[in-house]
């Protein structure tokens, strides 16, 4: 038995898939903790997992930021650069809670990408073996730009030096918390790119956990950085779809679902009404999940055909689904191709057109929709034939299967669960 913490911050996306994986390597044995914010607490914990309280939860923030972070909206003068401040201030706080939550008795750390340029200060302060398990792809190649850059390809060299270029970035967010964290924790001056050089050279394996079927691993990548496959988020086996739910999905045929998760905060009545017209135009039902946008279909006339829900696990409402409206985030992109259901991809920002992208090429979505284009008068037109086309068409739900064969066959967090026994071999060898 080894005591593992795995540390993940940031919204839902960031954090719900590190609850499966938790639950596989407790099953397994191991003793395991999620450190995170106090919005996951009850999740961590209904996963069986110890919780441990990580700051600066972004949904507590959320109002302070919401005008400078807004989806959609252009930022004003200086807006990037107090979005980066905004960032940076996350960091900083985070970097204190990360040193808090990490017990002496810890005896692997398993560090999301979030927190992984300060898990690596902790782990070298303390001598702990560590695992790096990002959800998406962070380092440069010449096979795709920067995920974070809207996922147009700048050419094999174009694309390296992005990727270069986007660590440096992150390299500068990092900077304070580095300097603080490094003093607290009694460790030499050392800047992020100096111990993140250090960490690649080394070559120790990082583990990411999406498909092969929607990236392939990078062609220049150095052994060591693998492809492994999703974890997933944590539901009990006996988990139902609520009662409301499994009526409204008896009452007639499959419907839509759309959400946004933790984006379009303060848009909801908005996206509510826009929604509620193109799923009417485009003749059939749907679901509508309220997220952090708050859509709900109160903001709409009364009808009998759109339903309102809370969270509710993708894993059990996204296979009775006729497509999947959404912003793609690494997690739901992921769970509407498991689901075998053609996807509307509405990308609002970071990694988001990057996942889009990457489901219309596998045929599985239709053409994006940019968040900041769902809006004016065609806007209803616009949302509600691309509903039209991935309900319609054969040939996408075809494809939508076939894809969903293949991801089942993967088992990312039975990869992780093989790495982390080969680390506590290396640790405590027989004999």
């Amino acid at each position: 038995m080894t005591k593992i913490l795995i540390t993940a911050a940031g919204s839902y996306g960031d954090i719900a898939p590190y609850t499966g994986l938790g639950a596989r390597l407790r099953a397994a044995g191991h003793e395991v903790a999620l450190a995170t914010h106090d919005s996951y607490a009850a999740l961590v914990r209904s996963a069986g997992l110890e919780f441990r309280r990580l700051p600066a939860d972004p949904r507590t923030r959320r109002a302070a930021t919401e005008d400078a972070a807004e989806p959609g909206r252009p930022p004003g003068p200086g807006g990037n650069r107090d979005l980066m401040r905004q960032a940076a201030a996350f960091i900083k706080e985070l970097g204190g809670g990360l040193a808090d939550a990490a017990r002496e008795d810890t005896g692997l750390l398993l560090l999301s990408a979030t927190t992984a340029p300060l898990g690596h200060h902790l782990a070298e302060a303390r001598g702990i073996p560590f695992l790096d398990l990002p959800l998406v792809p962070g380092a440069p190649t010449g096979d795709f730009a920067p995920v974070v850059s809207g996922g147009r390809s700048l050419g094999r060299w174009g694309n390296r030096a992005a990727g270069r270029l986007s660590l440096r970035i992150v390299d500068r967010l990092y900077a304070d918390a580095t300097r603080e964290l490094r003093a607290r924790l009694g460790l030499p001056p050392a800047t992020p790119r100096t111990v993140r050089r250090r960490a690649e050279a080394s070559g120790r394996p990082v583990l990411h956990g999406f498909s092969e079927v929607l990236v392939s691993r990078p062609t220049d990548w150095r052994p060591g950085l693998d492809v492994v496959g999703n974890w997933w988020p944590w539901h009990a086996p006996d988990d139902r779809l609520p009662p409301v739910v499994e009526d409204f999905l008896a009452a007639g045929p499959p419907p839509v679902f759309l959400g946004f998760g933790s984006m379009a905060g303060g848009e909801g009545e908005r996206l509510s009404t826009l929604a509620a017209a193109a799923l009417r135009r485009a003749k059939v039902r749907g679901i509508l999940q309220s997220g952090w946008a708050g859509l709900s279909a109160g903001h709409t006339s009364a009808d009998a055909d759109l339903l309102t829900i809370g969270e509710v696990p993708h894993a059990l409402l996204f296979p009775r689904m006729a497509a999947v409206v959404h912003h793609c985030g690494a997690g739901t992109a992921a769970a509407g191709v498991r689901a075998g259901v053609p996807t509307v991809p509405v990308p609002v920002t970071a990694d988001q057109p990057f996942w889009a992208a990457r489901l219309a090429s596998l045929g599985v979505a239709t053409a994006p929709i940019p968040f900041k284009e769902l809006s004016g008068d065609r806007a209803v037109v616009r949302l509600s034939q691309a509903i039209t086309q991935a309900t319609a068409a054969p040939a996408r739900r075809d494809h939508a299967r076939a894809a969903a064969h293949r991801l089942a066959a993967e088992d990312g967090a039975g990869e992780v669960l093989k790495a982390v026994e080969r680390l506590a071999e290396t640790a405590h060898p027989a004999g």
